[in-house]
Protein backbone atom coordinates (compact mmCIF):
# COMPACT_ATOMS: atom_id res chain seq x y z
CA UNK A 1 0.00 0.00 0.00
CA UNK A 2 1.53 3.31 -1.27
CA UNK A 3 1.52 5.76 2.04
CA UNK A 4 2.21 9.30 2.32
CA UNK A 5 3.27 11.20 5.26
CA UNK A 6 3.89 14.70 6.88
CA UNK A 7 7.44 16.83 6.77
CA UNK A 8 7.60 17.63 10.72
CA UNK A 9 9.91 21.01 9.62
CA UNK A 10 7.47 22.62 7.13
CA UNK A 11 3.92 20.54 7.66
CA UNK A 12 4.20 19.74 3.57
CA UNK A 13 3.05 16.03 2.26
CA UNK A 14 4.94 13.70 -0.07
CA UNK A 15 4.92 10.38 -0.97
CA UNK A 16 6.56 7.60 0.80
CA UNK A 17 9.30 7.67 -1.90
CA UNK A 18 9.70 11.47 -2.44
CA UNK A 19 10.27 12.47 1.45
CA UNK A 20 14.20 11.50 1.46
CA UNK A 21 14.80 14.27 -1.73
CA UNK A 22 12.10 16.41 -0.04
CA UNK A 23 14.56 16.15 3.40
CA UNK A 24 17.27 16.44 1.21
CA UNK A 25 16.24 20.12 0.20
CA UNK A 26 14.14 21.41 3.04
CA UNK A 27 14.93 24.64 3.43
CA UNK A 28 12.96 24.98 6.94
CA UNK A 29 15.09 21.79 8.22
CA UNK A 30 18.20 23.72 7.09
CA UNK A 31 17.21 26.76 8.99
CA UNK A 32 16.17 24.81 12.15
CA UNK A 33 19.91 23.72 11.83
CA UNK A 34 21.61 26.54 11.29
CA UNK A 35 19.42 27.86 14.74
CA UNK A 36 20.69 25.06 17.12
CA UNK A 37 23.20 26.72 19.43
CA UNK A 38 25.10 23.26 19.99
CA UNK A 39 28.24 22.52 18.30
CA UNK A 40 28.13 20.83 15.16
CA UNK A 41 27.72 17.16 15.58
CA UNK A 42 27.25 14.07 13.28
CA UNK A 43 23.97 12.91 12.89
CA UNK A 44 22.52 9.81 10.71
CA UNK A 45 19.34 10.03 8.86
CA UNK A 46 17.26 6.51 8.78
CA UNK A 47 14.12 5.33 7.52
CA UNK A 48 11.76 2.82 10.09
CA UNK A 49 8.90 1.13 8.62
CA UNK A 50 7.07 -1.88 9.90
CA UNK A 51 8.56 -5.14 8.36
CA UNK A 52 4.97 -6.48 7.36
CA UNK A 53 3.12 -3.35 7.39
CA UNK A 54 5.53 -0.82 5.21
CA UNK A 55 2.33 1.72 4.72
CA UNK A 56 3.76 2.35 9.05
CA UNK A 57 6.61 4.49 8.53
CA UNK A 58 9.01 7.47 10.04
CA UNK A 59 12.15 9.34 8.77
CA UNK A 60 14.44 10.18 11.39
CA UNK A 61 17.39 12.54 12.40
CA UNK A 62 19.86 10.55 14.96
CA UNK A 63 23.01 12.00 16.94
CA UNK A 64 25.73 9.29 15.67
CA UNK A 65 26.85 9.86 19.55
CA UNK A 66 24.35 8.50 21.20
CA UNK A 67 23.57 5.31 22.54
CA UNK A 68 21.64 2.85 20.90
CA UNK A 69 18.93 2.70 23.73
CA UNK A 70 18.20 6.47 23.07
CA UNK A 71 16.74 4.75 19.38
CA UNK A 72 15.14 1.79 21.07
CA UNK A 73 13.32 4.29 23.73
CA UNK A 74 12.22 6.69 20.90
CA UNK A 75 10.66 4.32 19.04
CA UNK A 76 8.90 2.59 22.10
CA UNK A 77 7.55 5.92 22.71
CA UNK A 78 5.96 6.85 19.30
CA UNK A 79 4.97 3.39 18.31
CA UNK A 80 5.34 0.20 20.28
CA UNK A 81 5.30 0.71 24.36
CA UNK A 82 2.45 -1.18 26.09
CA UNK A 83 4.07 -3.56 28.81
CA UNK A 84 7.70 -2.90 29.32
CA UNK A 85 8.48 -5.80 26.85
CA UNK A 86 12.25 -6.92 26.10
CA UNK A 87 12.90 -5.52 22.65
CA UNK A 88 16.21 -5.73 20.77
CA UNK A 89 18.56 -4.57 17.30
CA UNK A 90 20.04 -7.28 14.56
CA UNK A 91 23.12 -4.91 12.81
CA UNK A 92 25.52 -7.29 10.81
CA UNK A 93 24.24 -10.67 12.57
CA UNK A 94 24.81 -8.97 16.31
CA UNK A 95 21.73 -8.43 18.37
CA UNK A 96 21.75 -5.91 20.61
CA UNK A 97 19.42 -6.21 23.57
CA UNK A 98 17.13 -4.07 26.27
CA UNK A 99 18.74 -6.80 28.41
CA UNK A 100 21.42 -8.96 28.29
CA UNK A 101 20.08 -12.61 30.31
CA UNK A 102 22.36 -15.13 30.71
CA UNK A 103 20.75 -18.55 30.80
CA UNK A 104 22.76 -20.91 32.91
CA UNK A 105 21.66 -23.79 30.68
CA UNK A 106 22.19 -23.07 27.51
CA UNK A 107 25.38 -21.35 26.11
CA UNK A 108 23.77 -19.51 23.06
CA UNK A 109 25.38 -16.69 21.41
CA UNK A 110 26.26 -13.87 23.24
CA UNK A 111 24.15 -10.86 23.14
CA UNK A 112 25.29 -7.43 23.55
CA UNK A 113 23.71 -4.41 25.39
CA UNK A 114 21.99 -0.69 24.05
CA UNK A 115 24.94 0.53 25.73
CA UNK A 116 26.91 0.77 22.20
CA UNK A 117 27.48 4.38 20.77
CA UNK A 118 25.90 4.57 17.26
CA UNK A 119 28.34 5.62 15.48
CA UNK A 120 30.58 2.11 16.07
CA UNK A 121 27.50 -0.15 14.50
CA UNK A 122 26.38 1.96 11.86
CA UNK A 123 27.22 3.78 8.44
CA UNK A 124 25.40 4.83 5.80
CA UNK A 125 23.68 2.28 3.31
CA UNK A 126 23.36 -0.09 6.65
CA UNK A 127 19.96 -1.93 7.07
CA UNK A 128 19.06 -3.65 10.65
CA UNK A 129 15.94 -5.10 11.93
CA UNK A 130 14.18 -4.29 15.68
CA UNK A 131 11.67 -6.30 17.68
CA UNK A 132 9.28 -5.17 20.30
CA UNK A 133 7.82 -7.98 22.75
CA UNK A 134 9.37 -11.81 21.96
CA UNK A 135 5.66 -12.78 22.24
CA UNK A 136 3.35 -10.79 20.03
CA UNK A 137 6.32 -9.45 18.64
CA UNK A 138 6.50 -6.38 16.30
CA UNK A 139 9.06 -6.25 13.86
CA UNK A 140 10.38 -3.24 11.74
CA UNK A 141 13.22 -2.50 9.22
CA UNK A 142 15.63 0.13 9.13
CA UNK A 143 18.24 1.45 7.20
CA UNK A 144 20.27 4.69 7.00
CA UNK A 145 20.15 6.46 3.89
CA UNK A 146 23.15 9.17 4.85
CA UNK A 147 24.73 11.13 7.61
CA UNK A 148 25.58 14.51 7.55
CA UNK A 149 26.73 16.83 10.19
CA UNK A 150 24.69 19.83 11.55
CA UNK A 151 24.50 22.06 14.17
CA UNK A 152 23.80 20.09 17.21
CA UNK A 153 20.41 20.19 19.05
CA UNK A 154 19.40 18.85 22.90
CA UNK A 155 17.39 15.63 21.52
CA UNK A 156 19.63 12.60 20.69
CA UNK A 157 16.55 11.43 18.13
CA UNK A 158 14.33 13.90 16.12
CA UNK A 159 11.43 12.89 14.21
CA UNK A 160 11.89 14.19 10.64
CA UNK A 161 8.67 12.92 9.09
CA UNK A 162 5.89 10.22 9.71
CA UNK A 163 3.02 8.70 7.52
CA UNK A 164 -0.15 10.35 7.74
CA UNK A 165 -2.55 7.36 9.21
CA UNK A 166 -4.06 4.77 6.39
CA UNK A 167 -7.24 4.61 5.80
CA UNK A 168 -8.59 1.97 7.06
CA UNK A 169 -12.62 0.51 6.76
CA UNK A 170 -15.20 -1.27 9.15
CA UNK A 171 -14.93 -4.49 8.35
CA UNK A 172 -18.79 -4.83 8.69
CA UNK A 173 -20.20 -1.40 7.70
CA UNK A 174 -17.37 -0.09 5.88
CA UNK A 175 -17.04 3.23 7.82
CA UNK A 176 -13.66 4.51 9.11
CA UNK A 177 -12.46 1.70 11.24
CA UNK A 178 -12.02 3.30 14.87
CA UNK A 179 -11.41 -0.10 16.86
CA UNK A 180 -9.80 -3.43 16.58
CA UNK A 181 -10.29 -6.61 17.78
CA UNK A 182 -6.92 -8.12 19.07
CA UNK A 183 -8.50 -11.47 18.53
CA UNK A 184 -10.32 -11.36 15.47
CA UNK A 185 -7.08 -9.54 13.69
CA UNK A 186 -4.78 -12.59 13.25
CA UNK A 187 -7.36 -13.37 10.73
CA UNK A 188 -7.18 -10.01 8.86
CA UNK A 189 -10.15 -9.17 10.07
CA UNK A 190 -11.57 -7.07 13.28
CA UNK A 191 -11.84 -3.89 11.95
CA UNK A 192 -14.67 -1.94 13.31
CA UNK A 193 -16.62 1.65 13.27
CA UNK A 194 -17.95 2.78 16.68
CA UNK A 195 -21.40 1.37 16.06
CA UNK A 196 -20.20 -2.23 15.33
CA UNK A 197 -18.19 -2.46 17.95
CA UNK A 198 -21.10 -2.15 20.04
CA UNK A 199 -22.06 -5.36 18.78
CA UNK A 200 -19.20 -7.49 18.09
CA UNK A 201 -18.52 -10.99 18.93
CA UNK A 202 -15.50 -11.08 20.86
CA UNK A 203 -17.07 -8.11 23.63
CA UNK A 204 -15.61 -4.68 24.17
CA UNK A 205 -12.32 -6.23 26.35
CA UNK A 206 -10.75 -7.80 23.05
CA UNK A 207 -11.09 -3.94 21.72
CA UNK A 208 -8.49 -1.26 20.39
CA UNK A 209 -8.36 1.98 19.09
CA UNK A 210 -6.89 2.15 15.56
CA UNK A 211 -3.76 3.72 16.11
CA UNK A 212 -0.92 4.88 13.54
CA UNK A 213 1.73 2.16 14.38
CA UNK A 214 2.54 -0.94 13.20
CA UNK A 215 1.79 -2.05 16.21
CA UNK A 216 -1.91 -1.41 16.33
CA UNK A 217 -4.15 -4.18 17.56
CA UNK A 218 -1.43 -5.92 19.21
CA UNK A 219 -0.86 -7.05 22.84
CA UNK A 220 -2.34 -3.71 25.25
CA UNK A 221 -1.13 -1.55 23.26
CA UNK A 222 -3.23 1.89 22.95
CA UNK A 223 -1.24 4.18 21.21
CA UNK A 224 1.69 6.88 22.30
CA UNK A 225 1.65 8.02 25.82
CA UNK A 226 0.65 11.75 25.86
Amino acid sequence: MESNGVCSFCGKTFSKAAMSKHLDSCWQRKAASAAALGPKTKYFHLVVEGRYLPEYWMHLQVRADAQLRKLDDFLRGIWLECCGHLSAFTIEDQRYVSEVIKHPLFNLEPEKGMGIKIRTVLKPKTKFTYEYDFGTTTELNLRVISERTDQSGKEPVHLMARNTPPPITCNVCKKPATQVCAQCIWEGEGWLCDACARKHKCGEEMLLPVVNSPRVGMCGYTGAAE
